[in-house]
């Protein structure tokens, strides 16, 4: 089995590696570099921005994995397709895809922006606004100049569709909302700084990123729950540890999820590194590391569905 992994570099400089795509192969226990991310058109404002390569989806002979403020499809051999930009697309980060829509997180709108898979335009978007300790959603034309201002009041950072509906989450959402279509509503209430959360057997599988773990948290009696923690390093072994303004970077950051099996998963974090945990065993199966740089973070993570 393999896995695509995207990379983000945190604080990196013009002139520097901003990330890239990796493809893991499990078996081997290797990750090849498949693109080195340095695109001339990167918004450098902000200090220390993630400015690497984020959500992973795919359709057909197509790959398509979104950047903070564009959307690219690449053949399986990652040679371009394509890109598509729209102006309520900012600091993009996970994708889904459900019946010929692919669907992206568009954090500084607070935003789900809807692409047409087969129209290749965006045709769809929904904000998300907090009134009153309940969800207000509201859609609008992506197209139009009348979407809303960017906030990033929620910070939504993942979006995962299913046959029950749509499932998004954040930084400050409180939990996973669920769209079934009309109404957003709060389907499970989790840890702050969460990331990748979606519905996993009878419960919620996501990335607690403050607590540097990979959960699963069922609707049981708890003796199925899971906190895996996620490699930590020695400071002799890591590279780049403070960024070039004093602030110092931070290992341990859980980001990045796919599902293997009904019992198996992998999970992201910084350094780059990627671990497959057996939920049912509760313990790691194995790790692939892919830069001891404590800048460069995991963000998609997504099984190759390619020979």
């Amino acid at each position: 089995m393999k896995l695509l992994a995207t990379s983000v570099v945190r604080g990196s400089q013009q002139g520097e590696s901003h990330g890239g795509i990796y493809l893991l192969d499990l078996e081997r226990e290797r990750a090849d570099l498949k693109l080195d991310w340095d695109a001339a058109g990167i918004d450098w404002a902000g200090r220390g921005g993630d400015r690497g390569l984020r959500g992973i989806a795919f359709d057909a002979e197509t790959v398509y994995i979104t950047a903070s403020d564009e959307l690219y499809a690449f053949a399986p051999d990652f040679s371009p397709i394509g890109s598509w930009r729209n102006p309520y697309l900012k600091h993009g980060h996970e994708t889904s895809i459900r019946e010929r829509t692919l669907y992206i997180a568009s954090t500084g709108f607070d935003s789900i922006l809807g692409f047409d898979l087969d129209e290749k335009t965006f045709t769809w978007a929904m904000h998300v606004d907090l009134q009153r300790f309940r969800f207000v959603a509201r859609a609008y034309d992506p197209n139009a100049d009348n979407g809303p201002l960017q906030l990033n009041r929620l910070h939504i950072n993942n979006v995962h569709c299913d046959d029950n509906g749509m499932y998004l989450s954040g930084l400050r959402t409180g939990g996973m909302a669920h769209f079934n279509g009309t109404t957003l509503s709060m389907s499970a209430e989790l840890p702050a700084g969460t990331h990748n959360a979606r519905p996993f057997r009878n419960g919620v599988l996501f990335n607690d990123s403050e607590a540097d773990r990979l959960r699963y948290v069922g609707r049981g009696d708890g003796s199925e729950d899971r906190a895996m923690a996620v490699p930590r390093y020695s400071p002799r072994e890591l590279q780049n540890a403070e960024f070039d303004d004093g602030h110092v970077a931070r290992q341990g950051f859980a980001r990045g999820l796919a599902v293997l099996s009904e019992t198996v998963v992998a999970g992201g974090s910084s350094p780059s590194t990627v671990v497959v945990y057996d939920l049912a065993g509760n313990q790691r199966l194995m790790s692939v590391n892919l830069s001891m740089d404590v800048r460069n973070a995991i963000h998609g993570l997504e099984v190759w569905p390619f020979s």
